[in-house]
């Protein structure tokens, strides 16, 4: 049982207005906000020990290079990855996989195949476009149905020999589908493709196990999950981390450089060219504490009791209709009222307070395949509260008054 009260007192911006009422927050996919805790973490890194890491022999460095390294590890235990130089630092989720994508123009060719799902962020799609474009390698895609679920015997239809990359998203961001994503690895390591999963969506509800998951490539950014903007994490397994080429070159990740020839450095540092987010990594494991601290088990059991009140709320609204009704998803309503367009629904939210995202969710193919240009998105987390549910959904109701 969550400490409601304990636990929004942690959140300092959940006590400001916006438009003279009080902040009700439900754009968490887009952003989670991020308590004391973590705050504290960050002015305390640069009060007392910012310096740069891993080249300094002064005290400053030292400990800087020590806290920095510990949220590494932090991070690995997190996702229980089998070493601590299978985490990537990287900047967010599609540093990422861009890493990725750049690494395995070297190893595709013409003619091979990779698979995209439908449901995928355009961040998990536009790189890997990019990469077939530079390679000749053949893009596909696995469709969806009605109910914003993968259609599993068309993947199965889609894998071959061929087949070398398959891409999909954990949960949706548009519309909180909850993917079979063990099931889509065991299938595609039978045609021996290796397996990238985005996680920026899963990761503030659950915690992917990626050794139980047996993922080639696992990517998060921490500002989905309580953390700060600018920093995320690559996990990949070690072999083929080795074989994928340096993302970026300069210092850091090279063993030695000369005018005539340059060696790299080991895993991690291989793929962390420069000065990194030093604080934003540090806040990241400082996060993962917190978080862990109330517990996922109880964090998803409470998300998923505000997911069934607001939509039981939101259905008995006539002409509203929610898209995507899969029996798996996260705390996520998608949804739209007959005839109007879901900017102006927003705005109105807005004057009231109440932050919801508009618009494609940077999911076009999805608005596309449903024939809409876009929806209102709603999207809770472990702070928000059932009475907060109850204001916006009469601010949803006087909206569609004042527009219809």
């Amino acid at each position: 049982m969550l400490n409601l009260d304990k636990i929004r007192e942690d959140f300092p911006i959940l006590n400001r207005n916006v438009n003279g009422k009080p902040l009700v927050y439900f754009d968490n996919a887009a952003t989670s906000q991020t308590p004391q805790q973590v705050i504290d973490v960050i002015v305390e890194y640069y009060s007392k020990y910012n310096a740069n890491i891993h080249r300094g022999v002064h005290t400053l460095s030292q400990e800087a290079t020590d806290l920095y390294e510990q949220a590494r590890i932090k991070i690995q235990k997190h996702f229980n990855a089998k070493h601590s130089h299978e985490i990537i630092m990287t900047s967010g989720t599609t540093h990422s996989i861009n890493l990725v994508a750049n690494g395995f123009s070297s190893l595709l060719k013409k003619g091979d195949e990779v698979i995209v799902s439908a449901l995928e962020h355009h961040s998990n799609i536009v790189p890997w476009q990019m990469l077939c474009e530079r390679t000749g390698a053949i893009l596909k895609v696995i469709p969806m149905n009605e109910q914003g679920e993968l259609i599993l015997s068309d993947y199965d239809a889609l894998l071959s020999e061929q087949t070398q990359l398959v891409f999909v998203n954990h949960i949706s961001n548009a519309l909180g589908t909850i993917n079979p994503i063990k099931t889509i690895i065991e299938k595609a390591h039978q045609v021996g493709a290796a397996v990238l999963v985005d996680g920026a969506q899963s990761c503030p509800h659950i915690v992917p196990d990626v050794q139980a998951l047996d993922v080639d490539f696992y990517v998060a950014s921490a500002h989905k999950m309580c953390g700060p903007t600018g920093v995320g994490m690559l996990y990949g397994k070690e072999a083929w981390l080795n074989k994928l080429p340096p993302y970026q070159g300069g210092g850091e990740m090279i063993a030695e450089v000369t005018f005539e020839k340059t060696t790299y450095a080991d895993l991690p540092h291989k793929f962390e060219a420069g000065t990194p987010n030093i604080c934003g990594g540090i806040a990241f494991g400082a996060a993962l504490d917190y978080m862990n601290a109330i517990g996922f088990q109880a964090i998803a059991s409470y998300e998923q009791e505000l997911l069934d009140y607001a939509t039981a709320q939101l259905n008995a609204i006539d002409g509203l209709k929610i898209y995507g009704s899969s029996s798996h998803k996260a705390s996520v309503i998608s949804f739209n009222i007959e005839s109007i367009h879901p900017y102006d629904i927003g705005t109105i939210l807005d004057k009231m307070g109440i932050a919801v995202r508009t618009g494609h969710h940077c999911a076009q193919p999805i608005m596309d395949f449903y024939k809409i240009p876009g929806t209102v998105r709603a999207s809770f987390a472990f702070y928000n509260t059932k009475d907060e549910i109850d204001v916006f959904v009469s601010a949803v109701k006087k909206a569609k008054m004042m527009l219809s």
